[in-house]
């Protein structure tokens, strides 16, 4: 695969507003997924049997990883794996109550959607620093958590199915301090379609994954 390189959103900048406006899209994307992408290159400089993976294989198969470049991989690789599903699981004019199998699997794991919304709210704002809060398929469950920085679930073999990015930089430009705003906000954003593709994913083989 060679050099990791930056994705291209599935939508303009703008598209987001007015849960998420312009200027954060651009400067998360632009400024910040570029960083973590540029900072993953470096550490695996000359390593091309590591960086001949995804990133995603990279942190499923992290205990691989020399253990002297086991902390950027993790935060910058991380960063990466993490900002690239980001992106693709909001889109405009989407959000409300889930739809498809991950309703029902929201349902069976965690009572009504409004139940668990609330579950993952809570635990998104209550996030000690920066970090992410997740729902993923761990044991062929669904499970609720939250990681710290840009650890991903991949490297203690979970799948994400969706997670939220609860960095100042996700949000402060528009909302401040007020991370329960923003939360609230990105529930009218979130994608559906592809949270429900993700979760097909999640729940095949582990080495049949893509």
């Amino acid at each position: 695969m060679g050099k990791y390189t930056l994705p291209q959103l599935p939508y303009d900048y703008a598209a987001l507003e007015p849960h998420i406006d312009a200027r954060t899209m651009e400067i998360h994307h632009t400024k910040h997924h570029q960083t973590y992408v540029d900072k993953l290159n470096a550490a695996l400089e000359g390593k091309d049997d590591l960086s001949s993976q995804s990133v995603d294989d990279l942190l499923r198969n992290f205990s691989k990883v020399p253990q002297e470049i086991q902390t950027p991989v993790r935060n910058h690789g991380g960063g990466h794996s993490n900002h690239s599903m980001f992106w693709t699981i909001m889109a405009a004019s989407a959000g409300g109550p889930a739809t498809g199998d991950i309703a029902d699997a929201i349902k069976d794991a965690f009572g009504d959607f409004e139940a668990f919304k609330e579950k993952f709210s809570t635990a998104a704002a209550n996030l000690f620093g920066s970090g992410w809060a997740w729902v993923v398929v761990s044991n062929g469950k669904l499970e609720l958590l939250t990681t710290p920085n840009q650890n991903s679930p991949l490297e203690k073999g979970q799948a994400p199915v969706f997670g939220l990015d609860v960095w100042e930089h996700a949000y402060y430009l528009k909302y401040q301090n007020k991370r329960p705003d923003y939360i609230a906000a990105w529930w009218n954003v979130i994608n559906w379609d592809e949270v429900n593709r993700r979760l097909q994913t999640a729940r095949q083989p582990a080495g049949t994954r893509t």
